[in-house]
């Protein structure tokens, strides 16, 4: 098969050190497509063509970026039914979320393109500074950070991708992108619709290979200005150490609670929690992972949720019937199984599901599950839902509070006074009331708290994210020369 070629500096080519790998289907390990296997001087060679590419972007009028980003978007729109071909393929998602999620990049690219042209600053009302007049005037101005690495994971290889080019771009920035080893195919086909749209040479770069080489090369170069990261709290842990100073948007782990009160609509909240808890096979930092059910309805819910998560079918992500896909591996498909059996051992009750075959295991609701133990806790990213209990408001915030993330939360009830009472109490960076946290529009900001990241992806967030801030002042003739004014820290003026 032919090696696909990665992007350095405007040119399609493969690493010059020759090395290819192969992207295999997680579903039957056929082979999708071949990419090479980037080196040290190649992101060397990626990061030089950034810097120029930089240069002339943040030169480039912003209704010039805008017309190349829609003109991107309308491709993204016209390829979307091979882009999600694409990613089916080599994530081993069914082809309707694929077609879902393909079918959205064109939209995120013309959110953020809009966004890129609204780089407002603020007049500073300085003669309310004592000892200062009207004879100056200040004001910010919004310039874009310069060369941004983005590094995008494997589980939405589109929307994630996305989610940083596209504001990045729109912002004035060059980027470099280390998508995921296992599903770069996807990143390669959105960073063609921007060079076909006439993105300039050295405005974007997307490389291959293995993360921890090129990843922590990327991060800890001096010409990088900004990450922009979606990945594990461990590995975003690894690069707050790592990348000094630089500008840090982390998309982390998370372990995404839904609480269930007695006067919940328990059909619409199991209908919920069977959809969210299990599309792209559970690989969603906002998929359910915890339910905290009242003990009086906790028996009906469980009733009503077991025969819709034992309805879903499991099976080849191509065919337009499969309701859930793979997971990324067998290894990890092997990694979920186990928690679930660890946790039946420590005494929860498995109610659907459990098994595996190859890299599926089959949509699971584990019950009676300990809130402190590592089946609750830890960040699963597979297709299992906990349920524990809580008998009042308080000890259900507590425990959706109970673990080290914050990415999002749900609640089902109908009492708005105890829905506003935990909006306010819940450490979660988004929260749905009488919905799961499986919920994302692409214009809204998107991010958590704690342990789930610092900073927010949407387009106007993002934007925002990707640019710096400088405060101009203009001192006109002075009215009276006050010399305490033109010293600082005991400095003399002028200096």
């Amino acid at each position: 098969m032919d090696v696909t070629p990665m992007l350095i500096g405007g040119e399609w080519r493969t690493t010059a050190r020759g090395r290819a790998e192969s992207v295999t289907s997680p579903y039957d390990g056929s082979v999708v497509g071949t990419v090479p296997v980037a080196g040290l001087g190649d992101v060397d060679e990626a990061l030089a063509a950034a810097e120029a590419g930089a240069g002339l972007w943040r030169r480039t009028p912003a209704h010039e970026r805008m017309r190349i980003l829609l003109r991107a978007g309308e491709l993204a729109d016209e390829r979307a039914d091979e882009i999600a071909r694409t990613i089916s393929a080599e994530v081993g998602k069914t082809i309707t979320e694929a077609q879902g999620e393909a079918s959205r990049s064109g939209e995120i690219i013309r959110l953020a393109a809009f966004e890129g042209t609204q780089l407002y600053g603020h007049t500073l009302p300085l003669d309310a500074n004592r000892g200062t007049g009207l004879d100056k005037l200040g004001f910010t101005l919004r310039q874009p950070c310069g060369v941004v690495v983005a590094i995008s994971p494997f589980n939405y290889p589109a929307l994630l991708v996305l989610h940083k080019l596209a504001p990045a771009l729109a912002a004035g920035n060059a980027v470099v992108l280390k998508p995921a080893r296992t599903t770069p195919l996807t990143a390669f086909s959105l960073a063609a619709c921007f060079v076909d749209a006439g993105l300039p040479a050295g405005v974007l770069s997307v490389i291959t290979g293995p993360g921890g080489e090129l990843g922590d090369a990327l991060v800890t170069d001096p010409r990088v200005r900004k990450i922009s990261f979606t990945g594990s709290t461990a590995i975003g842990e690894r690069i707050t150490r790592m990348a000094g100073l630089k500008k840090l948007s982390l998309e982390l782990g998370a372990s995404c609670p839904v609480i269930v009160m007695p006067d919940a609509d328990l059909e619409l909240a199991a209908s919920a929690v069977a959809a969210g808890g299990y599309v792209n096979a559970g690989q969603v930092c906002i998929s359910v992972q915890r339910v905290i059910a009242h003990p009086a309805i906790s028996g009906d819910f469980l009733d009503a949720l077991v025969p819709k998560v034992k309805a879903i079918k499991v099976g080849d992500p191509s065919s337009p019937d499969t309701d859930m896909g793979t997971l990324i591996s067998s290894a990890e498909a092997e990694r979920v199984r186990q928690c679930i059996v660890a946790a039946a051992d420590a005494g929860a009750r498995v109610l659907a599901g459990g098994e595996r075959d190859g890299s599926m295991v089959a949509p699971s609701v584990v019950a009676d599950v300990d809130p402190v133990s590592p089946f609750a806790q830890d960040e699963l990213f597979g297709p299992a839902v906990a349920v524990s209990a809580a008998s009042d408001w308080q000890s259900a915030v507590t425990q959706a509070n109970g673990t080290a993330y914050g990415l999002a939360a749900g609640i089902f009830t109908s009492d708005v006074a105890g829905a506003v009472r935990a909006i306010r109490e819940i450490d979660a960076g988004s929260i749905h009331i009488n919905w799961t946290p499986l919920w994302r529009a692409d214009l809204m900001p998107y991010g958590g708290l704690k342990g789930s990241g610092i900073g927010k992806e949407g387009p106007r967030w993002a934007v925002e994210e990707m640019t710096e801030v400088k405060t101009v002042v203009f001192h006109g003739r002075p009215w009276q020369l006050d010399v305490h004014h033109l010293m600082e820290e005991g400095g003399e003026a002028g200096s």
